[in-house]
């Protein structure tokens, strides 16, 4: 009874504990502290995650959180090896976006990202040996959705209706102030519109790998071992905090907008058992983001 006890706490707070040490939150005191950020900093998190998993193989107390350690470990080892090829003078030559065409830069990022997502997705499936149990599936689209009173969402109320909803104020939160802040010209929008498909097609590519690395890892690695309410704040904060310091807006709105939008994602997530939904939802906001991308460039 006891042990069961000290697990039932044990395990969501190491979750909570590994999760803010290799988020940006180190990178953040940091930078409060008016210093720069260590070029060492990012490879620590990775050793950190490596001697992390293999506490867990090794502690009973912690085992449950293996996949979770594994998953994690995975992701940033992969974001660390894409980032010393994007920051190769071969790529830099070849593919920086601001020296080459905007299709060939960004889908050279883009292919590093797909590079990332297929290596946590090859992880979970080695480990899950199953797509739906790491929500690679469509899911049910018409599934109910768990009421949410704060936000007006009653019993009887389905994903099929509220996630067009939560995918169009997330798009048109977006909108304004994107369009405030470049402010284009009819001249600009007009040079800027045949680079449009290709920003929709960056938009859904961007959108997939996310939700594979950002949420199917955590969610799929840890619902079922710290409890939903525990893994959906987890992954609101992570997510939040990637977008403190290098997101747009950045600082407590952007942490607020971004994290508020994956608690969305996880919900639909975990509640269609899919990931079609969270992809639309991410999607959306994701379209306008890319399209200010192309409209930057032009003016550029």
């Amino acid at each position: 009874m006891k042990s069961s006890l000290v697990a039932k706490h044990t395990l969501p707070i190491t979750a909570w504990v590994a999760m803010l040490i290799v988020s940006d939150l180190p990178d953040m005191l940091i930078t409060w502290l008016g210093g720069p950020i260590p070029s060492w900093m990012f490879w620590a998190k990775v050793a950190f995650l490596a001697v992390f998993f293999g506490l867990t193989r090794m502690s009973k107390t912690i085992r449950p959180l293996w996949q979770y350690a594994l998953a994690l470990f995975t992701l940033f080892l992969a974001l660390g090896l894409t980032s010393l090829l994007r920051n190769t003078a071969w790529f830099q030559g070849h593919f920086n976006y601001r020296g080459v065409s905007f299709f060939r830069g960004y889908a050279a990022i883009m292919t590093l990202d797909i590079l990332v997502a297929l290596a946590v997705i090859a992880v979970l499936w080695l480990m899950k040996r199953d797509r739906k149990a790491f929500f690679l599936v469509k899911g049910r689209m018409d599934a109910p959705i768990e009421p949410i009173r704060w936000l007006g969402i009653k019993a009887g109320a389905s994903w099929k209706s509220a996630g067009w909803i939560f995918a169009g104020v997330a798009a048109l939160a977006v909108f304004v102030p994107t369009i405030l802040a470049i402010a284009p010209s009819g001249a600009t929008f007009l040079r800027a519109l045949p680079l449009f498909p290709a920003a929709v097609f960056f938009a859904a590519v961007n959108a997939f790998t996310e939700e594979a690395y950002f949420r199917s890892s955590l969610l799929s690695t840890l619902h079922e071992v710290i409890g939903k309410a525990h893994t959906l704040l987890i992954t609101l904060v992570f997510f939040g905090l990637a977008h403190w310091l290098y997101g747009s807006p950045s600082g407590l709105v952007g942490f607020a907008m971004t994290g508020f939008l994956a608690w969305v994602m996880g919900r639909s997530m975990l509640e269609t058992k899919g990931i079609l939904w969270p992809w639309i939802i991410h999607f959306a906001p994701d379209v306008v983001i890319f399209m200010s991308y192309a409209l930057l460039f032009v003016k550029s």
